[in-house]
């Protein structure tokens, strides 16, 4: 039976190869920085669990260190001249477009037959399993029909990386740190002070309360992963679903999507923010954001009105 561990070893290999071949590029002055970086994630991905809670925790600090004295970086060149890129796209039509339906097309497919055929793959994780092999799938078909050279894929992937940098791994970090709060009992602190601000017996009161504290929480911490944790335990759970009775499944859909839509306005989601403006050579780092607040808080008075309507 296919598991989480493949999703684990492939990414741990990709990430190896991105640290050698970064390692390998004489011409970006930060190549051990990269190397080092990428490489200590790979040895997360492939070994995280025989390193035990202490090693995965100093493995972390020296990810933040090397990203947090400016270690890890973008080397010069290495783009392909816009004329080839032109001309490829030309010759190839639609086909590219292909290539990048493959992986959704693969992952949705696989989300539904590793669930009704038993046995095959995990049922509980069908959807990383399938997201790995629609990755592996579409790969396979750009090469045959393409032809670029062996490497090139991973030359570029660990290019985009490089400029993407310590952002790539943020969301996983701040996921992390979601759970750590809620083990600390930081939910039942903020339901403590929530709760009292909340008008007794107002069940629209204790909806608004959980949509808009997943906005904030993930406009805080940069990630509604992050913020789920603590607001289910402060609100969705205690309230939301014991005492008014509410369905789990709507609150928890839609109290993702309220912190989504605080995603969109911070800029501590930097890897979806500031990243994109970065590489788009925007003149603010915050050009994204403001193109993104004007959808995102009226939709996150939609999901509030949602989760009251169709919850309860």
């Amino acid at each position: 039976m296919i598991t989480l561990g493949f999703v684990y070893v492939l990414s741990g290999l990709a990430f190896a190869l991105f640290a050698l071949l970064g390692l390998l590029d004489a011409t970006n002055p930060k190549r051990f920085g990269n190397a080092a970086f990428w490489g200590l994630l790979a040895m997360s991905m492939l070994a995280g669990d025989r390193l035990g809670d202490f090693g995965n925790g100093l493995l972390v600090l020296a990810l933040v260190a090397i990203a947090g004295t400016g270690q890890i970086g973008k080397g010069p060149g290495g783009d392909i001249p816009a004329e080839e890129q032109a001309d490829s796209a030309a010759r190839h039509g639609n086909f590219l477009l292909l290539v990048a339906l493959i992986i959704p097309a693969v992952a949705l497919a696989g989300t539904f037959l590793f669930k009704w055929v038993p046995g095959i793959a995990d049922p509980k994780q069908a959807t990383l399993i399938s997201l790995a092999l629609g990755v592996l799938i579409a790969l396979a078909v750009g090469m045959a029909r393409l032809r670029p050279p062996l490497l090139l894929p991973a030359q570029q992937g660990r290019r985009l990386l490089d400029s993407v940098g310590w952002a790539a791994v943020l969301p996983q970090m701040l996921a992390s740190l979601g759970a750590v709060f809620a083990l600390a009992g930081v939910g039942e602190v903020v339901g403590g002070l929530i709760g009292g601000a909340i008008p007794e017996g107002s069940l629209f009161g204790a909806v608004l309360a959980f949509g808009l504290g997943m906005a904030l929480f993930t406009i805080v911490m940069g990630n509604a992963f992050a913020a789920f944790p603590v607001m289910i335990a402060a609100i969705g759970m205690p309230l939301l679903i014991q005492q008014y009775g509410g369905n789990p499944a709507v609150v928890a859909a839609i109290g993702m999507l309220a912190g989504f839509c605080g995603t969109l306005m911070t800029p501590m989601a930097a890897n979806f923010n500031l990243v994109p403006a970065a590489l788009l050579e925007l003149k603010s780092p915050y050009g994204v954001i403001r193109a993104q607040i004007g959808t995102a808080i009226p939709l996150l008075a939609v999901n509030i009105v949602f989760i009251w309507l169709f919850a309860f």
